[in-house]
């Protein structure tokens, strides 16, 4: 168990990205809620950005979703970035919107998609060139929807195939992070459905290809939090992609409706040591915001990861082992349900007057007025986004 000011250490180098796609116009597969202010480019995602991090001092990065946030320049978009107080992160490639994908990308049974698909994926890492990015974020819709549609075996082929090609162009510093998703849009087979899935391909690419683990995509009831600690256990845990699985998908807030199972998972975080600055792991926000505002979306997703972890750090570990190794069983669970149920909101209160940021995040983004300002200052152009 950490003490209130080792806690406090530890919650002020926290550090969560941001997704540039949440500012946009996005939802469900049956409709886009627009809204107004909402960015136009990739500069003024950069800025919504920028506003979420300076009410909540732990959020200084925003990753970006190739071909949603391409420009002529990444060194000037870098440039605004830093002038903002912020940087670049994770590049998401994006290979599931072209018409040339309805039968897969790099899975697909043509050469010639596999072939563009491919390409794109080199493209992101020319990105990253520029940017400075460490990680390569890959998620692929690729599957089938009917038994016999496709070779299963042939797919896992070509997929390995464009997995090493891109891992090879990856410079040393780099990561390839691949995400899974249990199902949708493919719903007879997914070609990356499952953790065990996206190991494997992993662990034959060398050490600098990571799992993404995004908390929405499992069946429910999965025990997301085994998955955490078998896959830190064997060194494989690259990120997180934090948010809520209520659509079928993954899009709401992170800890929405379940804060417990964020508090399970980030104690396995924890009891491995990947709080720690240099653990490698990469926390994301991975949501879109429907039907409430972008920017306090983010700002609430942020505060829920927050207290999810300072619960996490005031479990008494010592405790926690001795009733393990007597085999109290509720004793041990009574230690997590204690840390689980304090309530750490003054502490981290606390923690932001003395990063001389203001005590109520959420409180002190509606008194900005920023929300005004954008929806003024936003009027004409093609608000960022895609259609449903």
């Amino acid at each position: 168990m950490a003490g209130r000011e080792a806690a406090k250490n530890i919650l002020r180098t926290q550090r969560i990205e941001l997704p540039s796609w949440a500012f946009g116009n996005s939802g469900t597969r049956f409709k886009v809620f627009a809204q107004q202010g909402v960015p136009r480019d990739p500069f003024e995602k950069i800025a919504d950005a920028a506003r979420v991090h300076a009410h909540t001092g732990v959020a200084p990065s925003v990753a970006l979703h190739i071909p949603w946030d391409e420009v002529d320049d990444y060194a000037v978009l870098g440039r605004a970035a830093q002038d903002a107080g912020i940087s670049l992160g994770t590049i998401n490639a994006n290979v599931f919107q072209d018409d040339d994908y309805r039968l897969g990308s790099v899975t697909n049974p043509d050469p010639a998609v596999r072939r563009k698909a491919l390409d794109h994926l080199f493209a992101c890492v020319d990105v990253m060139d520029q940017t400075g990015s460490r990680d390569l974020k890959l998620w692929f819709s690729d599957g089938t929807n009917y038994p016999g549609q496709d070779d299963i075996r042939a797919r896992q082929d070509r997929l390995s195939e464009a997995l090493s090609a891109v891992y090879e162009r990856l410079s040393a510093d780099q990561r390839l992070i691949l995400e899974y998703k249990l199902f949708e849009p493919a719903f007879y087979t997914t070609d990356v459905p499952d953790w065990g899935t996206s190991y494997a391909h992993c662990l034959r690419l060398g050490e600098r290809a990571q799992v993404c683990v995004d908390t929405g995509h499992h069946a429910p009831g999965t025990n997301i939090e085994f998955i955490v600690a078998f896959l830190l256990r064997e060194g494989k845990l690259g990120a997180f992609d934090f948010n809520s699985r209520f659509y079928a998908d993954d899009d709401l807030i992170v800890g929405a409706a379940d804060p417990f199972q964020l508090f399970r998972i980030l104690f396995e975080v924890m009891n491995a040591g990947g709080l720690a600055p240099d653990s490698g792991i990469a926390f994301m926000l991975d949501q879109c915001h429907n039907i409430e505002p972008k920017i306090p979306g983010q700002i609430r997703s942020v505060m829920n990861v927050q207290e999810a972890t300072a619960k996490v750090l005031l479990v008494d570990t010592d405790a926690l082992a001795a009733a393990q190794a007597a085999g109290d069983v509720l004793g041990a669970n009574g230690v997590l349900m204690d840390a689980y149920n304090t309530d750490v909101r003054p502490l981290l209160a606390e923690l932001r007057e003395e990063m001389g940021l203001d005590p109520d995040p959420m409180a002190a983004y509606a008194r900005s007025g920023y929300a005004d300002e954008i929806v003024s200052a936003r009027v004409g152009g093609q608000a960022a986004g895609w259609g449903a």
